[in-house]
């Protein structure tokens, strides 16, 4: 694996990269509080054939780190990733497009307004936006698990979050789930991607530039007053495959309940003995699983 260097719109981006130039492009892209490090067991299970491209997305690890909330709304995240697909792919489009966590908000986002440049869609352990937002504000279990986003968005979190080496990001990552892919120098990875309170609030700008409402447990959001989010311009037409590790303490299951009512061609693998860090936990089955469901649709 290497690194390198994209200016996308005259900032600098930060790329983890892997596999042969004109090979089939693999984009991978991680959620929060991750980097492109999130992929690094997964990518040379894959690297043979594929080029692997996962990048530091804005806000994250060497790439460039705006401060302002507005710089983190959907269509910039999308210029970022099509930027990326343009460069490493130019005439045609990604075999594949990776999501993971927040990764797959930009992922489901290029399938809904840029499908031209997306053959496959894959996500692990993330969320269409329709599904969940009608479970984050349903007032049951997933917005009682989804609680965290409330606490995240608060003004100043930031500098709670760099507090006694980054602890609560610590925190987070551990919260009911399998932590023994985390070694002592991953850790150190972790805390020089996340930097200091700049680096932390960009991450965190995030979750404040989403639009998705999340309720109080037992008191759903009324209807009227969440963002209108039409199915038809939430529309998955390429084949999509859904990993999901069902030990997941943040996402439950119901966070995709009714996912096929927006896709034309899904399939939904639920693996046990992993949880949010799929990734970390099993990469060599993700891969496999990769593998397998992109040989079927070739």
């Amino acid at each position: 694996m290497r690194t390198e260097t994209l200016m996308i719109s005259g900032q600098q981006f930060n790329m983890l990269v892997a596999g042969e130039a004109g090979a089939p492009l693999l984009l991978f892209l991680h959620g929060f509080p991750e980097y492109s490090g999130a992929f690094a067991d997964l990518i040379p299970h894959l690297a043979e054939d594929f080029l692997c491209v996962a990048p530091d997305q804005r806000g994250f690890g060497a790439s460039w780190k705006p401060q302002t909330v507005k710089d983190y709304v959907l269509p910039a995240l999308l210029q970022d990733a099509a930027a990326v697909i343009a460069h490493y792919s130019p005439d045609a489009p990604a075999a594949a497009v990776v999501g993971h966590d927040w990764g797959s908000a930009v992922a489901y986002g290029l399938a809904f307004r840029h499908p031209a440049l997306v053959s496959n869609l894959i996500i692990a352990n993330g969320v269409h936006p329709g599904p969940f937002q009608r479970a984050m504000a349903a007032g049951g279990a997933q917005t009682v698990a989804s609680q965290y986003i409330a606490d995240l968005r608060s003004p100043g979190k930031e500098h709670d979050l760099v507090a006694d080496n980054h602890a609560a990001i610590f925190e987070i990552f551990n919260k009911d789930m399998d932590m023994s892919w985390m070694t002592s120098a991953r850790r150190e990875a972790y805390r020089r991607a996340w930097g200091d309170v700049d680096g932390v609030r960009a991450m965190l700008n995030w979750y404040r530039a989403s639009p998705l409402k999340l309720a109080k447990p037992g008191q759903p959001v009324p209807p009227e007053e969440l963002p209108d989010l039409p199915k038809d311009a939430l529309r998955v037409s390429m084949p999509h495959l859904l990993l999901w590790g069902m030990n997941d303490s943040a996402l439950l299951p119901e966070s995709y309940d009714g996912l096929q009512d927006y896709c034309d061609d899904l399939t939904i693998e639920e693996v046990a003995g992993a949880d949010h860090w799929i990734l970390h936990q099993q990469p060599a089955d993700v891969a496999c699983r990769i593998r397998r469901f992109l040989a079927r649709r070739s």
